[in-house]
Parts: structure tokens; sequence; C-alpha cells
């Protein structure tokens, strides 16, 4: 059995899917409860309280793990969920981790994410580490906007970054709970462009076929709305980022097409995809 934490996100969602498809039993886990494919055995934990998570191990042979962010925050102790897991019987955990661990290794955030692959190297766990950079799903954020006045509001309008679908992360965390030859395996999960603010919003309206207008918020403006739902040393860690990339951080990485056999999908086609939102 495959456990799934995150598994109502827009990683965890398609992966739980992607492992029932592939014929694997799988336990999803989320904080409250929630529809999962046909098949799937739900479970409701808080990783905030890592022993509630005891029932959803029971059994199990690997482990995803996805920190939601009160898990950033630097009173948390993620580590004790791999302590856990390996005190349960998982055999194999693929933490998604996130890109900043090399490119901003300095960031609080960045540290603490840092100790907790370190936590699971140590831990006699096969592993594998996800490391991706920003998530195309992030526009969701701009969906009320765009519905009702037409409107992306972002700041940073004329940086990009290479940001990801969610979906080709999942496929790869697939393949490393599925694929000893991932055991060990460290990998930096990018889109296939570097791709801006502003351009997005024209992604989405050429999605649409109507006109989306761009408003560049200041970056007090933007971490006010992201410490609505993130600590304020991630919003800041991840500001950083956006505000000023560095080479690595616009670098395209090759590891989704490693492990997968195919190029990631730009952020057109998660646009198209996800276009009923922003109507």
């Amino acid at each position: 059995m495959i456990v799934v934490t995150g598994a109502t996100g827009n990683v965890g969602r398609p992966l739980t899917q992607a492992l029932a498809e592939a014929g694997q039993q799988v336990t999803a886990v989320s904080r409250h409860t929630a529809a999962v494919p046909g098949g799937v055995r739900h479970v409701v934990a808080d990783l905030a309280e890592p022993t509630s998570l005891t029932p959803a191990l029971d059994g199990a042979k690997a482990l995803f793990l996805l920190l939601s962010g009160d898990l950033h925050a630097p009173e948390a102790r993620p580590a004790d969920i791999v302590a856990l897991a390996a005190a349960s019987g998982v055999r194999r955990v693929v933490l998604l981790s996130s890109q900043g661990v090399a490119t901003r290794p300095l960031g609080p955030t960045r540290i603490a994410m840092r100790a907790l692959e370190d936590a699971l190297r140590e831990s006699g766990l096969d592993w594998a580490v996800l490391r991706p950079g920003g998530f195309a799903s992030n526009a969701f954020a701009w969906a009320e906007s765009v519905r009702t006045e037409g409107v992306v509001a972002a700041p940073f309008g004329d940086v990009g970054v290479p940001v990801i679908d969610p979906a080709d992360i999942a496929e790869v965390a697939a393949a490393c709970l599925l694929d000893d030859r991932h055991t060990g395996g460290v990998y930096e999960l990018t889109g296939p462009e570097v791709i801006t603010p502003r351009q997005q919003a024209e992604a989405v309206a050429a999605a649409l076929g109507s006109p989306v207008r761009f408003h560049e918020l200041t970056r007090d403006e933007a971490k006010s709305m992201m410490t609505r739902f993130v600590p304020a040393e991630l919003a800041d860690d991840t500001l950083d980022i956006i505000s000023a990339p560095n080479p690595a951080e616009l670098r395209i990485s090759p590891d989704v097409e490693r492990v997968i056999g195919r190029a990631p999908r730009p952020f057109s086609d998660w646009v198209a995809r996800n276009i009923a939102v922003f109507r």
C-alpha cells in the first residue's frame, strides 16, 4: 500500500489517481473528509500531529510526503513524520521538497527543509527527493479576480521563472514511488520555459477568448495576501525568488524528462485543462 499525504491538493490528487490506475492500493490522507477515486482508502489526519497519521501507515510500504504551509513554520517538527514512518514499517519515502534548498540554502524555510531532507537520508529508508520550482497552479489565486473583474494581480510582472505543472510533479512522484531505479534520486523539477506573470495573464486571456488586464502588486501587497495562507518566513523566501531569480532558478531542468520520458508541459497546457475555474 502507498500512502499519499496532501491527497486532495494539486499534486496529491493526480498522484492518487495515477497510482490507483496503476493497480496500487492507495491510502489518501487529508485534513478533512474528501472524495477520492474508487477503490482508494481515505484517512483524515493532520500532519501537524504526526501520531494522527498512524492509522494511515498501518501496512504501508511507501509514503509520499507533502508538507502543508504550517509545517514550514520554525516550530514545526516534520522529521517526526519520517521517524513515525520508519517505526511503522514503511520502506520508501518520496519527499516533495523545494528547489530553494539548493538555490537559496540560507532562507529560513529552506534551512528547515534541508534538515528534513537530511533526516530522511539518515532514516535508513529508501528515499527520493523532488525539488520543484514555482507551480503553475499558483495561478488559481487569480481565479476570482479574473471571473469578477477580468484582472490578474501579481507582483514582479515582468520577472519570469519556469513554472511547473503539478500534474508533472505527480507523474515524477509516481515513478519514484514505484521504481527502485529512483532510490536516492534528487530531482529538480521545472517547466519547459521561463514565463512571467504578465505572460501567464496573457495565456489565461487566450484560453478564455476574452481580455484579461494585468495589475502589478507591490511586494508588501503580495506578502499581505500570501500570509493569509502560509507563514511569513515562507512568503518572504518565495518573494525573494520571484523578484530576482538567480541563474540556477532560471535554468530549465531536464529531470522531468529523465524520469518520465517526456518534456514537461507548458503553462498554456495547464491553463487549458483548468480554464473552467477562470470563467
